[in-house]
């Protein structure tokens, strides 16, 4: 059984994440996430998915690039584009 490193809770299904050579433990990926997923350098929020990345900062998608401190407006993500995608966006 291994134990939360965020939360505490002894689980039997918890899993290891491997990164940089660090491990840790987890019950669940909301936990994993809450303890490794990089914070947008704009809006905060928690970047789950591809991001965006310039000048050593994160972002969640082009808008918050674009507005990011100091950031000129060059990024583009599939979504300004137009691109359909599985949610006929």
């Amino acid at each position: 059984m291994g134990k939360c490193e965020v939360c505490g809770n002894e689980y039997d299904k918890a899993f290891t994440v491997t990164r940089g050579g660090e491990s840790h433990v987890f019950d669940s990926f909301e936990c994993a996430i809450h303890a490794m997923a990089p914070l947008c350098a704009h809006c905060e929020c928690r970047i789950v998915g591809h991001g965006m990345e310039a000048d050593g900062k994160f972002f969640c998608c082009a808008h918050c690039a674009n507005h990011g401190e100091g950031m000129r407006p060059a990024m583009r993500d599939r979504a300004d584009a137009g691109a359909s995608g599985i949610l006929g966006i």
